[in-house]
């Protein structure tokens, strides 16, 4: 064996050992410990920030949206509903995205103005009280988030549909609805999915 053989075996010998032990530190070994930090800091944003319903079962995700329709993809009157979903059929996980439609695309304009008058019908009130989230997709597809004005739309067809009072409706939407990230960021936003698991509790709770 010559003098270049043996020098690239050596190479190819410490590059081999270089990778495994890089592999087990940073892929392995530092994956460990992310992980465990995070279980250790924040367990519940560790898990997926996972929302449980009122008999402690795994109902979603606070930062995954989701539609709350019957069967046949009809809005449910006792619900609030979340802004509409361009990913897959409507809020697929596993196809998260918008429409990638422009603001003139007829297309868009079509979609945009059917919705508004199903949503007007659905609340009992004037197309142009309907607030622009309410006919308008999240560019992941997946918000979990409406504005605090698409929720107060709601709260008359909520309140009646499960025969609670109106101003008790509105309250879970007050407690229920986040601010401006560290003041001043963004606009205030109502997780639906949250909102909707407090409803049912309250419901639960006097026995309706």
């Amino acid at each position: 064996m010559n003098a270049t053989t043996r020098s690239t075996g050596r190479t190819l010998g410490v590059a081999v050992r270089a990778m495994v032990v890089l592999t087990l530190l940073l892929g392995v070994g530092y994956t460990l410990v992310v992980t465990g930090v995070g279980q250790l800091v924040l367990p519940a944003r560790a898990d997926g920030s996972l929302v449980h319903d009122g008999a402690g079962q795994v109902v979603g995700s606070a930062l995954i949206g989701q539609g709350f329709t019957d069967a046949d993809g009809a809005p449910l009157p006792q619900y609030f509903q979340p802004r509409p979903s361009a990913a897959g059929d409507g809020y697929d996980g596993q196809a998260s995205g918008g429409s990638n439609l422009g603001p003139e695309n007829p297309d868009l304009v079509a979609a945009i103005t059917e919705r508004r008058a199903a949503v007007a019908a659905l609340e009992g009130v004037e197309e142009a009280d309907v607030p622009a989230d309410a006919v308008t997709a999240s560019s992941s597809g997946l918000d979990p988030h409406i504005s605090p004005e698409y929720a107060d739309l709601q709260v008359a067809r909520v309140a009646s549909a499960r025969g609670l009072p109106a101003k008790e409706v509105s309250a879970l939407v007050a407690r229920h609805t986040e601010g401006r990230a560290l003041g001043y960021l963004g606009e205030p936003v109502v997780n639906v999915l949250e909102l909707n698991v407090a409803l049912d509790e309250s419901t639960a709770e006097l026995g309706r």
